[in-house]
C-alpha cells in the first residue's frame, strides 16, 4: 500500500506539473509551446479526465496561434517588402503542420460541456504554393542582383540564397548556372610561394611537401590555394614563404663511460646462525635462502647528434593593392640522435631497457639536405596552424 500509494503522489505531481507548464507557456503568449505539450500528454488515454485540462488548453492555445499567425502575414502583405516573403512562406507552412499534429488526436472530448473540442482547420495548400513561388522569385532577383556588385561577400551571399532555392524549387530558372557563377566569383584564390634569404639551397622535396595543400585538411569552402599560377584565375591574396636562415650543427659524436652496480640471485646457499652452523627446520630439513652476489658493467655510450633549426617569416599579401596585410614568424628545429653502446662486464647489472643499446652500431650521419627535408613535417604543421588562425575575411 506505501508504494502504491508513493506511485499515485509521483504520478500527480508530474500531471500538475505538465498542467501548470502547459499554462504558463499559454499565458506568456508561447502557443506553440503550449500545443506541443498538450499532444505529447494526450498520446496516450485522451479521454481520460485527468487530460481535459490539455484538451481545453490545446483548443485555446491552437485558436490564438491561428489568428495571431494569419495577423501577421495581413501585415507583412501590407507592408509590402520582398523581405517578408520567406516569413509569410514559413508562417504558412507552420499553419498547415501545427494542423497535421492535431488531427490524429482528433475528436477531443470537452467532458465537462459534453461537446466535442473545435479546431478550425483551413486549407493552405494555396497559400503555401503561391508564397513559396513568391519566396523562390525574391531569393532568384535577390541573388541577380547581388552577382551584379563587385563584392565577394555578396556573392557568399548569393550562393546561399541560390543553394535555398535549389531545396524550395529545384530547377528553378538557370539558378544552378548560378550557383557555379556565385562559388567562383565568391571564392579568395591565394596564391603561395617561396623565397630563399638563406645561403643554402632549399631542398624540392621540402618546397612541394610544403606548398601541397591537399594534405592540409583546411576546412575553408570559399579559400582555394595554388602553388603554381593557374591561367585565367585573378589571386586576391598572396602568401610568402622567405626562408631567412637555416643553421645546422656539425656532426658530433659524444661519448661517456659509466659503470653500474647490482645485486642479483645465484641459486640458493643454507641459512647460517650467528656462530656459522646450518640452520635446520622442524622437519630436520636444512633452511635454504637466495645467495647474493654483486656484479657490475663498464658502459662505453656514444650519442650521435646532428641538428638543423629552419627560420622563416610568412607574408601576407594583398595582390590587389599590393599591401602587405601580415606577417608572422616560422620555424623548425629538427634533432638527429642515434645512441649504442658497448661494454665490459656483467650485463645482468644492467637495467632491461638500455640492453638494445648494446646491439646497435654507428649509422651514417644524415646530409645537411635531409636534414632540412626532414624539417618539412613541423614547418608545414606550423604554417597550417597560421593559415587556419588567420581570416582573409571577416
Amino acid at each position: 500500500m506505501k508504494q502504491i500509494s508513493v506511485f499515485f503522489i509521483a504520478f500527480f505531481f508530474v500531471v500538475s506539473c505538465g498542467v501548470r507548464q502547459t499554462q504558463n507557456a499559454l499565458a506568456e503568449g508561447n502557443y506553440d509551446e503550449a500545443i506541443q505539450i498538450a499532444i505529447d500528454n494526450l498520446r496516450q488515454r485522451k479521454d481520460a479526465k485527468g487530460k481535459q485540462d490539455y484538451v481545453l488548453f490545446l483548443e485555446e492555445a491552437f485558436a490564438k496561434a491561428k489568428a495571431r499567425d494569419l495577423q501577421q502575414i495581413e501585415l507583412w502583405f501590407k507592408d509590402a517588402n520582398p523581405s517578408n516573403t520567406e516569413k509569410i512562406y514559413n508562417t504558412y507552412v507552420a499553419l498547415h503542420q501545427r494542423q497535421e499534429r492535431i488531427k490524429p488526436l482528433l475528436p477531443l472530448r470537452v467532458i465537462s460541456q459534453n461537446r466535442e473540442a473545435t479546431f478550425d482547420f483551413d486549407n493552405y495548400s494555396d497559400e503555401i504554393v503561391s508564397s513559396k513561388n513568391a519566396l523562390a522569385k525574391h531569393l532568384y532577383d535577390n541573388a541577380k542582383a547581388l552577382l551584379a556588385t563587385r563584392d565577394k561577400m555578396n556573392f557568399r551571399r548569393a550562393f546561399d540564397d541560390l543553394n535555398y532555392l535549389q531545396e524550395l524549387s529545384p530547377g528553378f530558372k538557370d539558378s544552378a548556372k548560378l550557383i557555379d557563377e556565385a562559388r567562383q566569383k565568391g571564392t579568395d584564390y591565394v596564391h603561395v610561394y617561396t623565397k630563399n634569404e638563406t645561403q643554402m639551397v632549399i631542398p624540392i622535396r621540402l618546397e612541394n611537401d610544403l606548398l601541397d595543400f591537399s594534405t592540409m585538411g583546411l576546412n575553408d569552402p570559399w579559400t582555394v590555394y595554388h602553388s603554381n599560377r593557374v591561367k585565367g584565375i585573378t589571386y586576391d591574396y598572396g602568401i610568402l614563404v622567405n626562408f631567412r636562415a637555416i643553421n645546422i650543427s656539425p656532426e658530433q659524436v659524444k661519448e661517456r663511460e659509466f659503470v653500474k652496480e647490482k645485486q642479483i640471485k645465484d641459486g640458493q646457499k643454507r641459512l647460517l646462525d650467528a656462530n656459522g652452523n646450518p640452520v635446520k627446520d622442524q622437519q630436520g630439513n636444512f633452511v635454504m635462502v637466495d645467495n647474493m652476489k654483486n656484479v657490475s658493467i663498464t658502459i662505453f655510450e656514444f650519442r650521435q647528434f646532428k641538428t638543423v633549426q629552419v627560420t622563416a617569416k610568412i607574408d601576407y599579401l594583398d595582390l590587389k593593392t599590393n599591401q602587405l596585410l601580415n606577417t608572422y614568424p616560422l620555424s623548425s628545429e629538427y634533432v638527429f640522435e642515434h645512441i649504442y653502446a658497448r661494454y665490459k662486464g656483467n650485463k645482468q647489472a644492467c637495467e632491461s631497457n638500455y640492453l638494445p643499446f648494446f646491439d646497435r652500431v654507428a649509422v651514417p650521419f644524415p646530409s645537411n639536405e635531409q636534414m632540412v627535408a626532414d624539417s618539412g613535417q613541423n614547418l608545414k604543421n606550423k604554417l597550417k596552424e597560421i593559415i587556419s588562425r588567420h581570416r582573409l575575411r571577416n
